[in-house]
């Protein structure tokens, strides 16, 4: 038996229902795949940026080798090329930080601040509890 008890900022307040403290979980858990998702999208962005630079490379490379009318064509067709209509990929992240995200983020630290008195992971601290308590 563990007496490794949940620290202060872990536990349940007083007269907290199993159901809130289970939704309050979800909610962590939905912004913590968001968070995951907004990862994948700054690897998006980056990955994006170096297949530019490697388009450079590439026209470069075409050019030397005397394919002129190839190298054209990257240019003309790909390379500075929005990848959405009128976003190259920062704009995408930033949309995404200051839209998305923002609200994600400020509406779960409402939510816990109004339910919870701001502690976090409660659900977690409980079922850590539960399998080592």
């Amino acid at each position: 038996m563990s007496d490794d008890l949940p620290d202060p900022g872990h536990r349940r307040p007083a007269g907290m229902d199993d159901t809130t403290v289970e939704a309050l979980g979800k909610l962590s858990e939905a912004l913590e795949t968001a968070e995951r998702a907004r990862g994948h999208l700054y690897a998006f962005h980056q990955l994006t940026g170096r297949a530019h630079l490697m388009l450079e490379d590439a026209v470069g490379l075409l050019r030397e080798a005397g394919h002129g009318d190839q190298a054209d064509a990257v240019c003309a067709d790909l390379l500075g090329r929005d990848v959405l209509a009128g976003r190259w990929t920062f704009q995408i992240v930033e949309e995404y930080e200051d839209g998305y995200r923002r609200c994600f983020v400020e509406l779960e630290e409402r939510i816990r601040n109004e339910l919870a008195g701001g502690r976090r992971h409660i659900y977690e601290a409980e079922m850590k509890q539960r399998l080592h308590g």
